[in-house]
């Protein structure tokens, strides 16, 4: 259903009706009101769990979007943070939301570039990566070529963070709708171009896991203890941290 004053049915079939870039130039004025910006408790479970990792000094937002990861990098790191997008328009919002006048005044200064996250311009120059809610953008066939980017991205000793969600359990509702979800982007890709790439299902944790390890990260798991955990005692949702050797 619609939020009020997000976007219409209208736009958002517009969006997805173009390209993943396109799409998201256009849905950015209105994104922050959509369901898809990474929920505030979300972003602050994973600052608490990071937090003692560091310090920190540079800290990169990899695919930022409106910029809510760079507000996350803003409170741990020290020196100088840069979110990177390949959409001008979110771009644009994050710049106004995070740099404007509105913006925040305290924490450190931030850089904005627009790249492909397949091929990030940075030589290793962060102690902290981090994203939130992109990896659907990515098959699972570019995968390893975007850890190799973040991976040359870092410092040696610097980490690589994001959280990843548990499945829902097979034959939920939500298991059931993000199949469906998923079936239909198919469907949409093979028979509209251009082709908007986002999936759900396509970020396993644990070949997510092996894929970072085969890029040279040494990976571990820390609960989200501030997301609760599920009726078997496990954690609703995990940290990821890849660190560079």
């Amino acid at each position: 259903m619609p939020i009020p004053e997000g976007p219409t049915l209208r736009e958002l079939a517009v969006q997805a009706l173009s390209s993943t870039m396109r799409g998201y130039d256009l849905l950015a004025p209105k994104f922050d009101l959509t369901p898809y910006r990474t929920p505030d408790r979300v972003l602050d479970a994973v600052a608490d769990a990071v937090r003692p990792l560091g310090p920190f000094d540079r800290g990169l937002d990899v695919c930022c979007g409106t910029g809510a990861g760079v507000g996350v990098l803003r409170e741990l790191c020290r020196e100088r943070v840069t979110g990177v997008d390949f959409s001008a328009g979110m771009l644009g919002v994050a710049r106004s939301a995070h740099t404007g006048p509105s913006a925040p005044a305290q924490g450190p200064a931030v850089d904005w570039v627009r790249a492909d996250a397949r091929a990030l311009p940075f030589t290793p120059a962060f102690d902290l990566a981090l994203s939130f809610g992109a990896f659907g953008h990515f098959l699972p066939e570019e995968r390893p070529t975007l850890f190799d980017q973040v991976y040359a991205s870092l410092r040696p000793g610097g980490v690589f963070v994001f959280p990843v969600g548990a499945p829902p359990a097979v034959g939920s509702r939500a298991y059931w709708s993000l199949l469906g979800f998923d079936v239909a982007m198919r469907v949409r890709n093979a028979l509209w171009h251009p082709r908007f790439i986002m999936y759900y299902r396509t970020f396993p944790l644990a070949g997510v896991v092996d894929d970072l390890v085969r890029t040279g990260f040494e990976v571990r798991l820390l609960p989200l203890e501030a997301l609760g955990r599920r009726p078997d005692g496990s954690p609703r949702a995990r940290l990821v941290v890849a660190a560079r050797g």
